[in-house]
């Protein structure tokens, strides 16, 4: 497949495990074992019912590999960020909210915010960058700082499936599948 294919579901039905896995690997951050594991629910019949499989595995899964999951995305603007060393999706993310055009004192805000959020909750602010922008992650900040380690987890987990299904929309043919 060459690079920008977008598979249907029936081609993503179609694959062996490694291949699947490949195909797939991106949608969440770090190890794929999530992909890994719903390659098993195959056949999909829908966009829908391929993305509910993949959050399926994530929910069921042990609180610790939840949280391992969160902390593998990197902090917003931060090193990762900065040095230009994001995944391609995350750099594309980050720039879609504008977090590639900040004031150095924006920059220090941002990472005033992430360490004490991460101080807080062991974990890096989870937020779909695509579906905000500069001041309403500020505000999802603010607002998060506030919650129980509980309530981040899933709040965190919730903005990983959203970025999980835009990553997919981008994989997928959604008009032929």
């Amino acid at each position: 497949m060459t690079t920008g294919h977008k598979f249907t579901l029936q081609e993503i039905n179609a694959l062996d495990w490694d291949s699947f896995v490949h195909a797939l690997g991106s949608v969440f951050e770090g190890p794929p074992w999530i992909v890994a594991e719903a390659w098993s629910a195959r056949p999909f019949t829908s966009f829908e019912q391929l993305h509910a499989a993949l959050c399926t595995v994530m929910q069921a899964a042990p609180v610790d590999q939840q949280v391992f999951l969160i902390q593998s995305h990197p902090d917003l603007v931060g090193r990762a960020a900065l040095a230009g060393t994001l995944s391609s999706s995350s750099t594309n993310e980050q720039a879609s909210a504008g977090l590639d055009r900040l004031t150095p004192t924006e920059i220090e805000l941002f990472s005033r915010l992430n360490q004490t959020y991460r101080e807080r909750f062991g974990f890096p602010f989870v937020i779909c960058a695509r579906e905000n922008k500069k001041e309403s992650i500020l505000a999802g900040f603010e607002q998060r700082l506030q919650n129980s380690r509980s309530q981040e987890i899933a709040l965190a987990l919730g903005e990983v499936e959203k970025i999980a299904a835009l990553r997919l929309h981008d994989l997928l043919d959604t008009q032929t599948s």
